[in-house]
């Protein structure tokens, strides 16, 4: 009985831990975003720049954000926006879509990928937080 006490415990320390491991990533995310916010915009008075307004990036198909001029390669790359193809593209955005007009070199590494994305996520396509 008392292990089973100490295993329960021990997993409601552990949730807690992985709760406060997510608030870190998301605000490491937001740093991360300081790379793209020379060229994008969120949240609710974004506006599109040299590049479109990241809210609710994620079901999006690629070159749909209206009064954003896409190059022909976005605009008919056909991808959908998804957790996948984000972290592919933003690794290498030449190269996932070859001729987009997006100038980024590229993030590689994972951790930082993955709070990046973890910022995003919680911006739907109004710019609220979700």
């Amino acid at each position: 009985m008392k292990s089973n006490v100490t295993l329960v415990a021990s997993l409601f320390v552990l949730l807690g831990a992985s709760g406060q491991a997510l608030a870190q990533d998301v605000a490491a995310g937001e740093r991360s975003f300081l790379k793209c916010k020379a060229c994008h915009q969120l949240g609710p008075d974004a506006k599109n720049a040299v590049g479109p307004i990241l809210n609710g990036i994620i079901g999006r198909k690629s070159g749909q954000i209206e009064g954003y001029n896409y190059s022909d390669a976005n605009k008919n790359s056909g991808l959908t926006w998804d957790e996948a193809t984000f972290k592919e593209y933003i690794k290498n955005p030449k190269a996932k879509i070859p001729g987009t007009k997006m100038v980024f070199a590229g993030i590689n590494n994972e951790t930082e990928i993955n709070n990046l994305f973890a910022y995003l996520v919680q911006f739907d396509a109004k710019g609220g937080k979700k």
